[in-house]
């Protein structure tokens, strides 16, 4: 073998290993990010999404993306407007959705992690059947229903097809993207749960 031929394998050899080189940098960059993002974004009180999340249809990936929001996983959490527990529920919206689901419950229950779930997740059930998308619903358990039916209402607020699209509260605005941004942070570590 002539010694260009010898120079172009070495050349060769040396390429292959650079890259293979860089696609295991890659690989593990991503597995330690991915690994620090499931710390930051965890399933918790996972016995209880399954269940919840099954039994009013509500995908995991959306009842994870709410906690993460509402409290972070905090399930004594109590907002400024006095919403409690993992997914921020007012006693006067406990006390309706008990009215809802046929049950007698006190708001001091708020404060366990499955009532609260359970609770939460029927009201994005609820809402969901009301709406029938995703953006409206969470701007609906932001700001209330009244609210969201304003906006609906209002073509400045809408699009051609009905969507709301412009939020008038920046911190309902803010939610939403809030939410989109943990979903798509859920789907992307776990899949689609």
């Amino acid at each position: 073998m002539n010694e260009r031929v010898k120079k172009g394998i070495r050349t060769s050899g040396v390429i292959l290993i650079i890259l293979a080189a860089a696609v295991l940098a890659g690989f593990l960059y991503q597995t330690v990010w991915d690994a620090i993002d499931r710390t930051r974004y965890p399933r918790d009180f996972s016995e209880y999404v399954s269940k919840y999340s099954d039994q009013y249809g509500v995908p995991e990936y959306v009842i994870y993306a709410v906690i993460k929001v509402e409290s972070d996983f905090t399930s004594n959490a109590v907002s400024s407007a006095g919403a409690v527990g993992l997914m921020q529920i007012t006693p006067d919206t406990f006390a309706w959705i008990s009215m809802l689901m046929k049950r007698t419950a006190d708001s001091g229950m708020l404060y366990d992690p499955e009532t609260n779930i359970e609770y939460g997740t029927y009201l994005l059930s609820y809402l969901y059947m009301r709406y029938n998308r995703w953006d409206t619903v969470f701007a609906a358990y932001n700001a209330g229903m009244s609210r969201a039916d304003e906006w609906l209402k209002n073509p400045e607020y809408t699009d051609d097809d009905g969507r709301l699209t412009n939020i008038p509260y920046k911190e309902t605005e803010k939610y939403v993207k809030r939410v989109n941004k943990a979903i798509s942070v859920y789907k992307r570590l776990y899949g689609t749960l």
